[in-house]
Parts: C-alpha cells; sequence; structure tokens
C-alpha cells in the first residue's frame, strides 16, 4: 500500500487485442471524476516485448498529457489485461493474444515506469465499471455477463468481488462461465471439453446457428454472422427460429449461473449486447418459462460501452490503495 495523495490521480489502461486505450482519472470525495487525460495506440499480435512497449508508451503519452503537480499526484497505474493471471503477485500465467506465459507483467512495469503497477482481468474490471457505476449500480448482488468471441463474467455478491480461491499457490479465477458445460457430451470447445456454454452462446455461436438454420456451411462464404442473425428478425421467420434457439441457450446457462451465485440482476455486455432489447426481451421470457426455484433476476444491457473497461480499472486499483 502506497500513501495516498488527498485528490490522488490514477493511471487506467485496458489492454484489448486490437487496441489499448487508456486515462488518467481524479479520485475525489469517493468518486471518480472526469478524465484529465487520454490515450489508445494499437496493441502488437502476440509480441510479448512489444507489449510491454507498447504499454510503457502509453503510460508516458497519458503523462506527458499533465502538468508537474499533476504528475506528482498520480499514485499507481492500473492494467486490465485478458487471459490468466495472478493480481496478487503480478505474474501473467498465459495471455497468448499479447504473448506472455508465466511472466512477471506487473513487476517488469513497475521497474520501467517507477510507479506500483497493478494487473485485473480485463472482464473483471468491465464488470466492475458497470456494477458501480453503469447498469448495475444499486444491485449489489450482480452478474455481468460479456458476450462475445468467448463468453465471460464478473460476480458480485453483497457489493464483494468474488475473485475465486488458490490452488497450489495459484488463482483459481471465478467468473469463467463460457466454459461451463450446458450440454452433455455437445461441440468441442477449443478449450478441450464438451458442451461449453460459449459454444453455444457466444456471438460466434450464434451466427452458426443461424447459418445452420439456413443449410449454409458456417464457416463458407455465405456463412452468417450475429449481426446478420440480428438484422434479419424483422422479415426472416427462419432467422426468428434461429434466434429463438440460440437465446434459450443463452438463457440456460444464466439460470445455470445465476442459480449457484444468486444474483437480483444480470447485466448483458459484450459486442452481442449491441442487439439491444430484442435479446434482454428473449432471455427474461425464457428465463421466466425455465425457473421453478429460482427467483428470476431482472436482464439489463450494459452501458458504460467501451469505457467500462478503463473505469473498472481505476477502481480496482483505488480498491488496493485504499
Amino acid at each position: 500500500m502506497v500513501k495516498m495523495e488527498t485528490n490522488p490521480l490514477v493511471v487506467a489502461l485496458d489492454i484489448g487485442g486490437t487496441n489499448s486505450r487508456g486515462e488518467v482519472l481524479p479520485w475525489a470525495e469517493g468518486a471518480l471524476g472526469t478524465p484529465i487525460a487520454r490515450a489508445s495506440l494499437p496493441t502488437p499480435a502476440g509480441d510479448g516485448d512489444a507489449v510491454l512497449a507498447t504499454i510503457v508508451a502509453l503510460v508516458h503519452d497519458l503523462l506527458d498529457q499533465l502538468d508537474e503537480q499533476g504528475r506528482e499526484q498520480v499514485e499507481a497505474i492500473g492494467v486490465g489485461v485478458p487471459g490468466i493471471h495472478d493480481d496478487e503477485t503480478g505474474v501473467v500465467r498465459l495471455a497468448a493474444n499479447l504473448g506472455w506465459v508465466n511472466r512477471p507483467v506487473a513487476r517488469e512495469l513497475t521497474d520501467a515506469l517507477g510507479l506500483p503497477v497493478y494487473l485485473c482481468h480485463d472482464v473483471t474490471a468491465a464488470g466492475i465499471g458497470e456494477q458501480r457505476l453503469g447498469a448495475g449500480c444499486g444491485a449489489p448482488d450482480t452478474l455481468a455477463v460479456f458476450l462475445g468471441t468467448g463468453i465471460a463474467a464478473t460476480i458480485v455478491s453483497n457489493d464483494k468481488l468474488i475473485r475465486g480461491g488458490m490452488l497450489h499457490g495459484a488463482r483459481q479465477p471465478a467468473g469463467e462461465i463460457g466454459h461451463m458445460p450446458i450440454v452433455l457430451d455437445g461441440l468441442e470447445c477449443a478449450c478441450g471439453q464438451r458442451g461449453c456454454f460459449e459454444m453455444y452462446c457466444s456471438a460466434r455461436a450464434f451466427g452458426r446457428i443461424y447459418s445452420e438454420h439456413l443449410g449454409v456451411d458456417p464457416e463458407g462464404p455465405e456463412g452468417k454472422t450475429s449481426k446478420d442473425l440480428v438484422d434479419a428478425l424483422p422479415h426472416d421467420p427462419t432467422a426468428r427460429e434461429a434466434w429463438d434457439l440460440a437465446t434459450r441457450y443463452l438463457a440456460h446457462g444464466l439460470l445455470s449461473a445465476a442459480t449457484v451465485t444468486g444474483p437480483s440482476r444480470i447485466v448483458l455486455g459484450g459486442g452481442l449486447s449491441a442487439a439491444g432489447e430484442v435479446l434482454t426481451d428473449a432471455v427474461s421470457m425464457h428465463l421466466k418459462e425455465m425457473a421453478k426455484v429460482l427467483q428470476v433476476p431482472e436482464v439489463v444491457l450494459a452501458e458504460l460501452g467501451p469505457r467500462a473497461g478503463t473505469l473498472g480499472v481505476a477502481l480496482l486499483t483505488l480498491d488496493r490503495l485504499l
């Protein structure tokens, strides 16, 4: 823990597969203020050293936007990254897209930048952003689910983040519901399991289900995307059939996760959430049909967009400092 200034600043970075973005945010009177600096850079693909260099350059870009007093008020740097890592030690066990394997990223960045650096999972950060500042506000028990190429979730119970336990000295992360089996002996996932949630409910899976309903090869030139499916709903009965099946799978997986975690609100984010209320309405309807024991949670859309991760990183970093 470092000594906190009266009005500290924190640098918050969200390292994505394509772009890395950052903000400098003030903390005053128990709340985040308006960012006083912003910057972004492309993320190099699969080159661990180049990604670290990009992060260092991004931080310098942000700090260069501050005056001398502002730079002195920066207390720490938070970095949201994908993959498997230990938040406490700052070691990334595996982030394949970033080229990191068992790498002490937090220590390397601290040495390069001269400020404390804290890591957090990018989805955890986005979920915390939504729970505290976005669609989850006012709901102390929240399941924030992000539906994109894969699926992951942030679990908050009684306003406390559920991080997971420790297994042989390494963190066993909570919220990896994309690899929660929902179909016995179902489709094989890239992880090696069968029937994983994300094989049926990711954005890619929605496109595959629509393609199969149309009788076309999902991987071929006529293969459909989840956006194609949503766009076709008003005029294509086949699309509506595919949508009904895909959202039933989604509701089934969410019901399983909610039965374990007990949320009063489910927040849906990620690329698939761009479908809007047609998604939340379908999921809510199917949940009400399926649930016999669980009181069906409210299902809402994420509100913060691409800033959810950066804001969540800032909040988690401040949690560490405070």
